[in-house]
């Protein structure tokens, strides 16, 4: 039996987006194109941006189609601060996604940006003092603010509506890197800009759509310098010709994740709820990292760290038994490191290599946390036994 419960890398694709995606991909006819079959690849392409925007309660105009999340979070962040040339200040949480940790760190070593760390808390979240004091220290100099709605790997929803007053009041724009809370909390673009944020960040496979699309949502008062020239679609901020039938199945996995967005959160917060008080049955010395208010982070995520063990290695064995999970981002190459989120939360080199990451998704059931349970308590033995690797400390950001 093959458990996934990896579910914050990639969700599986829904059949019906499947089927929309071969069916879509059949379809002839470039989008820019005037003659009948072109402008019916438009009409199919306008229809999904209006399904897209529906999920996040924006204007269609705002959704610029992308070919990834990743790339969506470089156009918001790099076009934002181009576009706010010669501001060089760059504000930036710790913790974040390594789309937004190596595209600053692009930025400061190309373009002479300053990044700015502001702390987290012990449980993830965003010291909104902090951010205070470093837009005071010399607003007219920020370029943007950039930061998660909810964290990728410890689950800690953000307090958004509060960073985006606090850079409104001096004008500065906000991007936020919405991938991992994209089909697990509910999204108010329109709301959200209204205090202030500028861009917003999604992707189709975090919601059971195609790998190989994502959007930013850009409001229309937001000037971004393009990344990609020659063609000018999308309102000249992303050129080329336009994915048809993966916009298609994007918008097919948006419509269904929105209309069962307000169950499936329970549902998965009592599945989470299952596994974090069986992790602490069958391992006591584990600690689970984030807020433990349920309301304070994503319904499917439950992340731990157990002392005296590898994450790497509790992440092998429990592989070898049939069960899948993570010891963090799956977009770092495959390279295992210690988790800067946690050591950003103030937690020790140790305790950053012994984490663990269990997200659930629409695909999970009971049998599946059941599995989970019962391969823990020996992959946990054997992990202690092999203890904490004799190396050198590993690069993190």
């Amino acid at each position: 039996m093959s458990v996934y419960l990896d579910h914050a890398a990639t969700a599986p694709m829904l059949p019906a987006a499947i089927t929309a995606y071969a069916e879509a991909m059949a379809v002839v006819g470039n989008p820019a194109s005037i003659h009948s079959q072109g402008q019916n690849a438009k009409r199919m392409l306008e229809e999904a941006r209006e399904q897209v925007a529906a999920s996040v309660r924006s204007d269609p105009i705002e959704v610029v189609f992308t070919g990834s999340g990743t790339e969506a979070v470089n156009l918001g962040i790099k076009g934002l601060y181009w576009a706010r040339a010669p501001r060089t200040r760059i504000l930036v949480p710790g913790g974040e996604h390594h789309a937004t940790v190596d595209t600053v760190d692009w930025l400061v070593q190309q373009e002479g940006a300053r990044v700015e760390w502001i702390p987290l808390d012990i449980l993830g979240r965003i010291d909104l003092t902090a951010l205070a004091a470093a837009i005071a220290t010399n607003p007219e100099d920020v370029a943007l603010v950039t930061l998660l709605a909810a964290n990728n790997e410890v689950g800690t929803l953000q307090p958004v509506e509060e960073v985006a007053a606090l850079a409104a009041a001096h004008g500065i724009p906000v991007h936020v890197d919405a991938i991992s809370a994209y089909g697990h909390v509910p999204i108010d673009f329109a709301g959200l800009h209204a205090t202030g944020v500028s861009a917003l960040s999604v992707s189709a496979h975090k919601i059971g759509g195609p790998v190989g699309i994502g959007a930013l949502v850009l409001s229309r008062a937001a000037t971004v310098v393009p990344l990609i020239h020659g063609g000018g679609q999308q309102r000249q901020v992303r050129s080329g010709t336009q994915d048809v039938a993966a916009a298609v199945s994007f918008a097919v996995a948006a419509t269904a994740m929105t209309g069962e967005l307000a169950a499936e959160n329970r549902r998965l917060a009592a599945l989470r709820d299952r596994v974090i008080a069986g992790v602490l049955e069958a391992v006591p010395s584990a600690v689970y990292n984030g807020d433990p208010d349920p309301a304070g982070r994503l319904p499917g995520n439950a992340h731990f760290t157990f002392p005296g063990c590898e994450g790497d290695s509790l992440l092998f064995l429990l592989d070898v038994a049939g069960v899948s999970v993570s010891t963090g981002s799956a977009c770092q190459a495959g390279i295992p490191e210690p988790s800067h989120v946690l050591r950003a939360m103030g937690r020790t080199e140790a305790e950053a290599r012994s984490a663990l990451r269990i997200t659930l998704g629409r695909t999970s059931t009971q049998a599946d946390v059941d599995a989970l349970l019962a391969a823990l308590p020996a992959a946990w033995s054997q992990a202690i036994g092999a203890g904490m690797a004799d190396s050198a400390p590993r690069a993190y950001t």
